[in-house]
């Protein structure tokens, strides 16, 4: 039946539901979100956390009921066994389009605990997101350039502060904090300007991982290496809504927490270097899963 509804039809009626569950959902998620701000201490916060990410969870799984009534899409999914909800996670992903977030959201909700997301400062003055964003915890980034560090050395280590700092909220239950490692989506504008040595990934920023792993490394339980691509091609969230997006395959690595990959990435020059490195392989090893996932 959903094949003869005409696609902006879809979309406009598939938009308008997840914005009616999102808002259903927040109605149960504010009492608690502003108990749990008013009063930050560890007895009021933990119980609180369980709430907030049960809510959440099951906001997710209204999501993916409705992806599955509207969206006639083909899921190959491999890798996305042998997960737990009582484990400590970091999600890497390449990053293509705005579906990527429901996407992950589709795959690994109520599979793993509810991730959290790094989110650029400025997003901070979206009025009612915010408020949940920190009742949440989520973390909000500031990165500054080398120029600007240069220019502003007392700034220097702020990041990897206020990551770590975001990080200590999640010791005390199981999440999982996700990172599009890339910073931005693909495009070929972009792949071109960053002269990517990747054939169809962007330059990895290996800084952001680092900064969790230093400041979660021995409470994670392992790293998730997620490879989305999209067939025909990647599109923009309306079009995803609007079904356009025929099949989506997904290849899920589970990568252990070795010491080697952790360590000082600010004050430790040598390991900088080797990390580094490692991300790169990884990404090296990413680019070709996602041409085998193309072809």
């Amino acid at each position: 039946m959903r094949r003869f509804i005409p696609g902006h039809v879809r979309g406009a009626v598939l938009f308008l539901l997840l914005l009616l569950n999102l808002f259903f959902w927040v109605a149960f998620l504010l009492p608690f979100a502003i108990v749990k701000i008013a009063a930050p201490i560890k007895i009021v916060r933990i119980p609180s956390d369980f709430i907030l990410n049960f809510i959440c969870t099951r906001w997710a799984n209204c999501n993916r009921i409705l992806f599955q009534v509207f969206l006639d899409v083909k899921w190959d999914i491999e890798g996305d066994d042998n997960l737990s909800m009582k484990k400590w996670y970091l999600v890497l992903s390449n990053h293509q389009s705005w579906a990527d977030i429901p996407v992950l959201q589709y795959i690994l909700n109520n599979r793993i605990p509810y991730f959290r997301f790094f989110l650029k400062k400025e997003l901070m003055w979206i009025p009612i997101f915010n408020f949940v964003w920190l009742a949440l915890d989520y973390p909000f980034m500031k990165r500054y350039s080398k120029t600007f560090l240069e220019k502003n050395p007392h700034l220097k280590g702020k990041d990897i502060e206020t990551t770590r700092k975001s990080c200590e909220k999640f010791r005390d239950i199981p999440v999982s904090v996700m990172n599009f490692v890339e910073g931005t989506r693909f495009t070929s504008e972009k792949h071109k300007r960053q002269q990517s040595p990747f054939n169809h990934l962007l330059r990895p920023k290996a800084g952001g991982v680092a900064f969790v792993l230093s400041a979660m490394g021995e409470q994670l339980s392992e790293i998730l290496d997620v490879t989305i691509a999209y067939q025909p091609k990647a599109l923009g969230l309306w079009k995803f809504f609007c079904g356009e997006i025929k099949e989506i395959k997904v290849r899920v690595r589970h990568i252990p927490i070795t010491p080697e990959i952790l360590g000082d990435y600010l004050e430790d020059e040598r390991y900088q270097k080797s990390f580094q490195n490692w991300v790169n392989t990884l990404w090296l090893e990413k680019d070709i899963t996602f041409k085998e996932l193309k072809n």
